[in-house]
C-alpha cells in the first residue's frame, strides 16, 4: 500500500474554481465608487480604484490596486495591497491569514474554509476603511 501525503495532493480545478468563487464573493461589495474590477474573468477578478489625484506617500497617482483573486496551478492567489501598503493594517490582520501570506501581498488560499472566508472579509473592511482614510477612494 502507497502511501499518499494528502496536503500534496493537487487541487482540482473544481477546487480551485470554487475557492476562487468564495473569494470573489467576498470581493465582490467593494466593487463600488471608485473601486472598479478590472478584470471579471472565470479564475482571475480583481479591483483597482480609480480615483484622480492619489497621493500615494509623496506620488500623485490615478489608480491604485485593491485584491485581486487569481487561480494559480494548487492555489488560489488573493492579492490584498492594504496588507502591502500599510503597517497599520498588516499589524491588525488575523493571525491565522497572515499565516497563509507568502510574499508581500499574495495569500496563498488551499482550501474553502468558511473561517478563512470571514477572514478575509474583516481584512477587506479593514483595507476599505484604511484607503477611505487615506483619500484613496
Amino acid at each position: 500500500m502507497r502511501y499518499i501525503d494528502t496536503k500534496m495532493a493537487k487541487l482540482t480545478q473544481a477546487e480551485l474554481l470554487e475557492i476562487f468563487q468564495a473569494i470573489k464573493r467576498e470581493m465582490k461589495p467593494y466593487e463600488k465608487g471608485t473601486i472598479v474590477a478590472r478584470l471579471d474573468l472565470e479564475g482571475k477578478y480583481d479591483l483597482w480604484s480609480e480615483k484622480k489625484g492619489i497621493n500615494t506617500y509623496g506620488r500623485i497617482r490615478d489608480e491604485v490596486a485593491f485584491a485581486a483573486a487569481i487561480i494559480q496551478s494548487n492555489y488560489v492567489g488573493f492579492y490584498f495591497m492594504p496588507v502591502y501598503g500599510s503597517d497599520e493594517i498588516k499589524a491588525k490582520m488575523p493571525e491565522e491569514l497572515m499565516k497563509l501570506l507568502k510574499g508581500k501581498a499574495c495569500f496563498h488560499i488551499k482550501k474553502n474554509d468558511p473561517e478563512i472566508m470571514k477572514l478575509i472579509g474583516k481584512a477587506l473592511k479593514m483595507g476599505y476603511e484604511g484607503y477611505d482614510r487615506l483619500g484613496w477612494i
